[in-house]
């Protein structure tokens, strides 16, 4: 960071172990951007008058070439949630704005169409055929909508294709009436 941190405690007092937490934190955000010129961490105890008990809130000015990030953090219950969600949104953030700046698109599956050609239900597992005759495996976990034991040979799925550690192609994300069914 160009500028050193600022942090801020708002309707609390100063703690060390937590300014030492907010440090490490801010620290850790230059993995996802190296270039920040400046943080500026401010955390809050909400309205003291509350029956349901202190409530924080974390509030986060992060500043890079060309963007400023802001993140203001709903209020919790405990000061270290807030501020693990805060440093978390930040880092979620930052990510978008090197992917932004790198002009990087997020690759996105392309669902294939196929049909399920052998089923073995008590077993929990069965066989799509892809439109180019390929066979793909898939398990009961990869099933997605609608449940594996509402499938039958012959229908039709969307599924997306990954290959397994030993080679072995399979389908994961399947996925039944969402989509247009195979032509025979």
């Amino acid at each position: 960071m160009q500028i050193p941190l600022q942090i801020t405690f708002r309707n609390l007092p100063r703690s060390e172990a937590l300014e030492a937490r907010i440090r490490a934190k801010a620290a850790k955000l230059d993995e996802f951007d190296p270039r920040i010129m400046s943080c500026h961490v401010v955390v809050e105890e909400l309205d003291r008058h509350r029956q349901q008990g202190k409530q924080f809130t974390v509030r986060l000015d992060i500043r890079v070439p060309g963007h400023e990030v802001v993140i203001d953090r709903d209020h919790h219950e405990d000061i270290h949630v807030a501020l693990r969600d805060a440093f978390n949104a930040a880092g979620r953030r930052l990510e978008e704005v090197v992917r932004t700046r790198r002009r990087d698109v997020k690759a996105h599956d392309v669902p294939q169409h196929g049909k399920v050609v052998r089923l073995f239900s008590d077993e929990g597992y069965g066989f799509i055929e892809a439109a180019d005759g390929r066979e793909f495996y898939f398990s009961r976990d990869n099933v997605v909508e609608p449940s594996f034991d509402r499938l039958e040979t012959g229908t039709a799925v969307q599924f997306v294709e990954d290959v397994a550690s030993e080679g072995r192609q399979h389908a994961t994300r399947v996925s039944a009436g969402k989509h247009h069914p195979l032509g025979d």
